[in-house]
């Protein structure tokens, strides 16, 4: 089957690579999108995405960022969902007592309070630079501005994560996203958004869900992988997220989604 859209996650999903996107990868993508929209969907800041775009040649496409709470087209802003400064504050707060830094998001900003292999480690593979300020000055600074997170990453010791995720879940849970992305990190979102919702927002009236071939590795994607025409996990993905899908690919690391699109989407 033809498909109008291809959505693609990024880091263990289209990439090959921590960073880059394959030179067969981009090969395939070019075969195909004069004819079908290129979406990269993925937990990123814009900066972290945009060269992977220039690199597809499919700069003029919109990208889906910090899973679906913030949405571009060029410059402009299709829709936007942060997390106010008031619950920012009851984090911070919490974190306090639990070792954990929080690196904040928004737009194309990104602040943590100091360096850390974590914070390197996502600067070498996302090509993106942090602005070092304390917490407590950016959540000021944003109070004034009136805008928030559209993403939080708390970065901890194994031991301070196990103690304040039941907390976070216990305190905020109705109100926001919560998930471990490995021992350290815990990843926090809106409630009301996800990589489907920003999907289905840039779906045109002649388009539907059923016209979406999308891939994905990780629980975030599961919600975009079962809702699309076919929802397609590479092998390196978790266990829940290859149940529900409807094929499975190659790994990442062996270019998986680009040995999809070579079989079964180029004609």
């Amino acid at each position: 089957m033809k498909y109008k859209i291809l959505c693609s996650d990024l880091d263990g999903t289209l990439l090959s690579s921590k960073s880059d996107v394959s030179k067969f990868a981009i090969e395939q993508i070019n075969k195909i999108k004069d004819d079908t929209k290129i979406i990269l969907v993925s937990a990123r800041m814009p900066s972290g995405m945009r060269y992977i775009q220039e690199d597809l040649g499919i700069a003029d496409q919109p990208i889906i960022c910090y899973n679906g709470a913030l949405v571009l087209l060029n410059n402009t802003v299709l829709t936007s969902v942060f997390i106010p400064v008031t619950t920012l504050k009851d984090i911070y707060e919490l974190c306090k007592e639990h070792q954990a830094d929080l690196g904040l998001y928004y737009n194309n900003e990104w602040y943590v309070p100091k360096t850390s292999i974590r914070v390197e480690k996502e600067i070498k593979y996302t090509k993106s630079n942090p602005i070092f300020q304390d917490t407590h000055s950016t959540l000021t600074d944003w109070d004034q501005r009136n805008v928030g997170a559209h993403k939080i990453m708390l970065m901890c010791t194994k031991n301070s994560a196990d103690d304040l995720m039941p907390v976070l879940k216990e305190k905020l849970g109705e109100h926001l996203n919560l998930y471990r992305s490995n021992d350290t990190l815990i990843e926090i979102a809106p409630k009301t958004v996800s990589k489907l919702s920003a999907i289905n927002l840039l779906l045109e009236a002649n388009e539907s869900l059923t016209d979406i071939i999308a891939f994905g590795d990780n629980y975030n994607d599961i919600e975009m992988l079962e809702n699309v025409g076919c929802g397609v996990a590479v092998a390196n993905a978790r266990a829940e997220v290859k149940a529900i899908s409807d094929y499975i690919t190659l790994e990442n690391t062996a270019d998986g989604v680009a040995n999809y699109i070579a079989k079964n989407l180029v004609n």
